[in-house]
């Protein structure tokens, strides 16, 4: 049977009217059971918990002036294997779901887990679909806040939204992504800055040390080294992501390819691929997809999927100018 902490904490989340921790609960449990040999126990409370989930509806309410600031998405289907990163990031973000799902037995030792997160790397490369995999992965709403939008349509007024963001992430658990953060964490003494950023940025840095919610909070950028130092220690942990290498290109290639593999020699189209993002790679992949579908096809020509790369390539020259 569960264990007496399980149990505990399992009643004192439905007390709490916590659904989310209550489910994340039940599923250790079903886990636990599972392990002990207790495999029709186990099933019969993962489909409890599914028959649930069909039955409620999952609506998280914005005030109105915060509607066109947050984009959220329920039900995400994306999972940590559909992230093609190496073995040691992707430990990373087992790290990070591993202390969400077992936070109670980190704070019956004193200890916190990891919820406060910053992702850096280039564009394209998983730092958006690693927000959306970790709320899939947690049965979480990703609520989405547009920091440029934020910034340019309230500008005057950004401390007083951003700090209802904040009473937003405490009242309501979800994995809130700060995309293009940028936006607003630029280093404070750069010659263009303004005095209303400077003065959100210094908000953003107060409300983020003292928020105590149960919510994740992850900012993403495509430009660390123009983040204000403060920043960092703001933050839990602080994952940077890079362009695939061959092996996950491959693995990036076979994996969007799917059924439409056929013969198509993924290795050579890997190195052909070399310098591209997951997200350019994904693209050219689609097209190629898009193509042999139109045409009629159970699988991709190699030559088009050729072709869609190169275009992705010579996308990428004439938007640094070369």
């Amino acid at each position: 049977m569960a264990t007496a902490d399980q149990l505990k904490y399992l009643i004192q989340s439905h007390f709490d009217n916590d659904e989310t921790r209550f489910t994340t609960l039940a599923l250790q449990v079903a886990a636990h059971e599972a392990r002990a040999g207790h495999q029709q126990l186990a099933v019969e409370i993962r489909k409890l918990i599914d028959k649930s989930k069909e039955q409620k509806a999952k609506i998280i309410p914005f005030k109105a002036d915060l509607s066109g600031l947050v984009l959220i998405d329920h039900d995400l289907p994306d999972r940590l294997a559909d992230l093609i990163v190496s073995s040691t990031m992707a430990g990373r973000i087992e790290r990070i779901l591993k202390e969400f799902r077992q936070q109670e037995t980190l704070k019956s030792h004193g200890m916190s887990h990891r919820r406060k997160l910053l992702l850096c790397g280039p564009p394209g490369c998983g730092k958006t679909l690693s927000a959306s995999v970790i709320a899939g992965e947690l049965s979480l709403p990703l609520c989405t806040i547009l920091m440029d939008k934020l910034v340019t349509k309230f500008m005057g007024e950004t401390s007083a939204k951003l700090r209802q963001v904040f009473d937003a992430i405490a009242e309501r658990r979800a994995v809130y992504l700060f995309d293009e953060f940028d936006a607003i964490g630029a280093e404070r003494n750069m010659d263009n800055d303004v005095g209303e950023i400077r003065r959100v940025l210094n908000a953003f840095l107060q409300l983020i040390e003292r928020d105590q919610s149960d919510s994740l909070i992850i900012a993403a950028t495509n430009n660390h080294a123009m983040l204000d130092q403060a920043l960092f220690r703001r933050f839990d942990d602080i994952i940077t992501y890079h362009l695939p290498d061959e092996k996950e290109r491959s693995r990036l290639l076979t994996q969007r390819l799917g059924r439409y593999k056929g013969k198509a020699p993924v290795g050579k189209l890997a190195k052909s691929a070399e310098g591209l993002s997951h997200g350019e790679i994904s693209m050219a992949t689609n097209d190629a997809i898009k193509d042999a579908i139109l045409a009629n096809r159970k699988s991709v020509d190699p030559k088009v999927l050729s072709l869609m790369l190169e275009e992705r390539h010579e996308a990428k020259r004439r938007s640094k100018g070369q």
